[in-house]
């Protein structure tokens, strides 16, 4: 297991444990102070559980190595996992705002344990977010991403659901079920959001214009490359293919311009550990 899986793993396991506990809580606290926002909130969290197991499966699965059947690796799979996610996220919040509608007419006032439980889940959720994220950006997984903002959008439906809880103690009983019901529509936009970064990363998307101009810079830091006649990018998976055609002069021999490419090949994936490959074709230079 290399430090990529290995901090995936780490960050996964430590997410299904607090949600597990913090679920269990709400749960609780939401059947004890009569709160439809809570147990709701509940299960959005009992959600992040499966979701996280969907992300380390899909995870391990795209850190296989390349074979017959998979020459350019398994990394896409990674972002099927996070489609999986998007698609689990959505369900949730869609079985929340059904669950909502139909207890509009049955409302009733939240104790306070529920506006605990509601804070609780805040701070906690947040918190995973930051560690998620951070852990996120340093592997560069968009699946473990997403799975951050899924904790992103749980501490949002936390706070919906102590905004509902507040109002329904305060005399407006309905506060309470409508929150539930708020709670979904930030569920399922944090679905859309996930779900259309995953399918950017399926469709060979073109990595960022920063990244690329980075790229561009540091091949004409090469003296021996006259110019860049071509450059195309894909995202696979959470990885970057780089396809280059540069001009070099035309009088060196095979054996030096296959020294210029190796050369760049060399720069840029050292440079950028996010590129998992760089094919370089060199032809000569004319001039325009």
């Amino acid at each position: 297991m290399d430090k990529y899986e290995q901090v995936a793993m780490k960050v996964s396991t430590i997410s299904i444990i607090v949600n597990v506990v913090l679920s269990a809580v709400k749960f609780l606290a939401g059947l004890i102070a009569h709160s439809q926002a809570m147990i709701s909130d509940a299960v959005h969290s009992l959600s992040d559980v499966l979701s996280t197991l969907v992300v380390m499966v899909g995870i391990h699965i795209s850190q296989r190595q390349s074979d017959d059947d998979h020459p350019y690796g398994h990394e896409r799979l990674e972002s099927v996992a996070s489609v999986l996610l998007a698609v689990l996220l959505a369900m949730a919040g869609a079985g929340i705002a059904i669950s909502g509608y139909r207890n509009m007419n049955t409302v009733t006032v939240p104790g306070t344990f529920a506006l605990v439980a509601a804070i609780l889940s805040i701070v906690v959720k947040e918190w995973m977010f930051q560690y998620t994220a951070k852990y996120a950006k340093e592997i560069n997984s968009g699946a473990l991403m997403a799975d951050a903002w899924h904790h992103r959008s749980d501490s949002l439906s936390s706070i919906g659901a102590l905004i509902g809880i507040a109002g329904a103690k305060m005399g407006y009983p309905i506060m309470d079920t409508l929150a539930s019901m708020v709670i979904s529509v930030f569920i399922v936009k944090a679905a859309y959001d996930i779900f259309m970064q995953a399918i950017s990363q399926l469709v060979d998307h073109a990595v960022d214009d920063e990244t690329q101009e980075n790229i561009r810079n540091l091949v004409r830091a090469n003296e021996n490359v006259k110019n860049i006649d071509s450059m195309r990018t894909r995202m696979f998976g959470s990885k970057i293919y780089v396809d280059l055609e540069l001009a070099v002069e035309g009088t060196l021999t095979v054996k030096e311009g296959h020294a210029i490419a190796e050369s760049v090949h060399d720069a840029i994936e050292s440079t950028f550990a996010n590129v998992k490959h760089c094919m370089i074709h060199i032809q000569p230079y004319e001039e325009k």
